[in-house]
């Protein structure tokens, strides 16, 4: 069964030390996403349309709100991954035109090799969330040095600010889109399938459909997912909601749905996360 053994969460997103041996569901993220092997088996995801794979010289690098699933093969054993899901605008606070990490496109490619800083990085990022998860090294000096190496490494960071004024006019399109996120994101517990969205916009399904994806990067049931599940993680964390009233409030009509959906796309309960972030008393980084 997969397990989380550490998670970091703070103003830079989050970081999870995850061994995996469950597939996970196609889903996305608002974030910038790297996937680093540390121990285990090689193992492998589906990025948009192509399985890449995870192996002790090659990373993973996801856009935000790219569809991925996590496909283990149960012929292989645990992989120990570093997730990182890193939010643009922490980043922006390093280079300025970082905040494109946020658009499509930041990464030209859905992996790339890594190098001997990239991986003794991730191995010291591991091994200081097992050994001190409350350290300040984790986000002040590890995963911000880390950050700069995979993105130095993996974008042409340099060009990335064309990329930003790209998706900044791609984002002002459609008002009919525009609207359904907002209510998506207002109300992800009340938001309606798409059908019911599409009849509101007068649209088509299709024609909705590839309006959103067009515009956001990510098809509509993806997008409401990615968006329950980071309030999910916000409400976790930050407040003293029960799992119950969270799932609730989120739109699942029993807490075993909730639990399921949490575990399909972060790979373990909310339960556990919440246990794990919460460990020994001490706030989130």
């Amino acid at each position: 069964m997969s397990e989380a053994l550490e998670i970091a969460h703070g103003a830079f997103g989050r970081v999870a030390l995850l061994d995996m041996d469950r597939g996970l569901v196609r889903h996305a993220h608002p974030h910038c996403h790297v996937l680093l092997k540390v121990e285990g088996d090689d193992t492998q995801f589906l990025v948009g349309d192509r399985v890449v794979a995870l192996t002790d010289d090659q990373a993973i690098l996801v856009n935000a709100w790219e569809t991925h699933a996590y496909l283990h093969d149960p012929r292989r054993d645990k992989a120990m991954i570093l997730a990182l899901y890193i939010e643009p605008d922490w980043l922006g606070a390093f280079r300025r035109n970082w905040a494109a990490s946020g658009a499509p496109g930041f990464f030209g490619q859905s992996s790339g090799g890594v190098t001997p800083t990239i991986r003794r990085l991730a191995h010291d990022l591991a091994a200081e969330m097992v050994y001190a998860p409350h350290s300040s090294h984790i986000q002040d000096k590890l995963l911000s040095g880390l950050m700069i190496a995979v993105i130095e490494r993996f974008t042409a960071w340099r060009e990335a600010g064309e990329a930003l004024r790209a998706a900044a006019r791609r984002n002002a399109g459609d008002w009919r889109i525009r609207r359904a996120v907002a209510q998506m994101r207002a109300e992800p517990g009340a938001a309606r399938g798409t059908d019911a969205l599409a009849r509101q916009a007068g649209l088509s399904r299709a024609q909705f459909y590839r309006l959103f994806e067009q515009s956001t990067g990510a098809p509509p049931h993806v997008f409401l997912n990615a968006i329950r599940v980071e309030q999910a993680v916000e409400a976790i964390v930050r407040s003293e909601e029960s799992l119950a009233e969270i799932g609730t409030r989120l739109g699942f009509a029993a807490p075993a749905h909730f639990s399921r959906f949490f575990r399909d796309h972060v790979s373990v309960p909310p339960s556990v996360f919440r246990s794990i972030v919460r460990r020994g008393g001490e706030p989130a980084i």
